[in-house]
């Protein structure tokens, strides 16, 4: 499938009908060597802060165990995508960072995926999101690059999109800022990349990138800011994957 085909395709359907992711137990004696580390002039944890290191989930809220064994275990960072419902598209995005103490969510980030909902078997123009868990490798955009620790492909271009989306909407800056989520292609490479390991069939050029304010045609669109911190946040050092489908897709 060409590439960019997340929103390529949306234009066309659209233009033909008037319109795009355990911390063990504390025993005393445990805690007692780490309070004996302590420097005796550091501030003692306030209640609150222990609350809430407490409080951290050992394992991904909402993805059931079928769906973990898909997590790498060295994967630090997860961009957990819930869908709202199977043939839904809107979704809600939570950036999830492994601590010693367990997983720490970031905010909740409203997000629009394609116009059809999920597929467990994507193809292309199915105009449903893959459901899986994939790499987050390689980033680009029309813009330049905001600050982000991943490879990033900057063409004004290359990234130009013209257009409307499903609800008429203007895609003119959707492609600002993006990021390859690898399905489907060949990870170390631009988002640009046309190589389909599995074939054109399966479809590909998923990313997420800036919302125009409608659902995409396979693609995870977030808004302009939450991109920017998207960007900003991926390390590759953490080994960033991306967990996305309907809830109880998620759940198995």
């Amino acid at each position: 499938m060409r590439a960019r085909t997340c929103l390529f395709a949306a234009v066309l359907t659209a233009a033909s009908v008037g319109a795009v992711s355990g911390c063990g137990a504390v025993t005393a004696s445990s805690a007692a060597q780490r309070t004996a580390a302590v420097s005796h002039d550091a501030p003692a944890a306030t209640p609150s802060a222990r609350a809430a290191a407490l409080s951290l989930p050992a394992r991904l809220p909402g993805v059931g165990p079928r769906t973990l064994a898909e997590v790498p275990a060295d994967a630090s960072q997860v961009v957990e995508v819930t869908g709202d419902g199977r043939n839904s598209p809107t979704a809600a995005v939570v950036l999830y960072q492994r601590t010693a103490a367990g997983w720490k969510a970031g905010a909740t980030w409203q997000a629009h995926n394609a116009l059809h909902g999920w597929s467990a078997h994507h193809t292309q123009d199915d105009l449903r999101s893959p459901i899986g868990v994939f790499g987050l490798t390689d980033a680009g955009g029309r813009l330049p690059d905001p600050g982000t620790k991943l490879p990033y492909d900057q063409s004004a271009s290359a990234f130009a999109e013209s257009g409307t989306g499903f609800n008429g909407e203007s895609l003119a800056t959707a492609f600002d800022y993006v990021v390859a989520i690898n399905y489907n292609r060949k990870p170390g490479t631009s988002p640009l990349d046309w190589t389909r390991p599995m074939g054109a069939s399966r479809g590909g050029g998923i990313w997420f990138h800036v919302d125009h304010g409608g659902p995409t045609h396979g693609c995870v669109s977030i808004s302009r800011a939450h991109m920017k911190d998207l960007l900003r946040t991926l390390d590759p050092a953490d080994h960033p994957v991306v967990v996305m489908g309907d809830a109880a897709s998620l759940a198995r």
